[in-house]
């Protein structure tokens, strides 16, 4: 079988619903699938999913659960590589930004998984979450992952997810919780105030432990290697609290 694989013969047995689908397929990852059953299974969401005999529903969760480990590792050591010399902090940060769902739902769609996603949904109503593109992109790399290996799947991820992420955006949001702060504060006629409240550790390796006070109450804190560190993650943590990062 793995044989017939290799030579494309399998295609030859391929309906003219499951040909359109593995062309669809390939204009995505530029390969023919080698177990088209398994792209099938991504793209089958929670809500089409059948129960098998032993009672277990029959659906891309499995498959999201594995795109979304191979994605994330991917994306960690991509920035990694860039930027040699951020914190562990800017690095889980940013990550978090560039696999979130409504960058996945938008790179979903962008990649033609919408249309491809249709091919199997086919005519079966049924009613998708808000995150459904985000969800079934995780999927779809679980599967490219089983079918093509993990080096297929990072080359696919860096060529052809990658792209579709406004990286330098997201770093300029990253970085900039503090200017948020200040843009709010003078919106809303607030005095804000950084102080240290604890330094932890010795000479060398010290944290510091800072509180953003508005109008004389602390209402975020935040801890870093430097004080100015300390003062983006207070920042970072009010700009949560206060609904500015949506």
């Amino acid at each position: 079988m793995k044989i017939f694989h290799k030579l494309g013969i399998h295609t030859l047995f391929f309906s003219s619903k499951d040909k359109r689908l593995a062309s669809s397929i390939k204009m995505i990852i530029g390969r023919k699938p080698l177990n088209l059953s398994l792209y099938r299974l991504a793209l089958t969401p929670a809500g089409l999913g059948l129960e098998s005999h032993q009672g277990f529903r029959i659906s891309n969760e499995r498959l999201e659960f594995l795109g979304d480990a191979i994605l994330g590792a991917v994306i960690a050591e991509y920035l990694f590589q860039k930027f040699p010399f951020r914190d562990e902090g800017f690095l889980t940060e940013t990550r978090s930004k560039l696999v979130n769902r409504e960058t996945l739902n938008s790179v979903g769609i962008k990649i033609g998984l919408k249309n491809t996603l249709e091919l199997v949904i086919d005519s079966r109503q049924f009613t998708g979450n808000k995150s459904l593109y985000g969800d079934v992109l995780e999927a779809f790399l679980g599967a490219v992952y089983l079918d093509r290996g993990y080096q297929f799947s990072k080359k696919l991820i860096l060529s052809r997810i990658l792209i579709h992420m406004d990286l330098e955006s997201m770093i300029s949001t990253v970085s900039n919780y503090k200017s948020k702060i200040i843009e709010w504060s003078q919106k809303e006629s607030k005095s804000t105030e950084y102080k240290v409240v604890q330094v932890n550790g010795n000479q060398r390796f010290k944290e510091f432990v800072v509180e953003l006070i508005v109008d004389g109450v602390a209402i975020a804190k935040g801890k870093g290697s430097t004080k100015k560190k300390a003062e983006q993650d207070a920042s970072k943590n009010a700009c949560e609290d206060l609904g500015l990062l949506n």
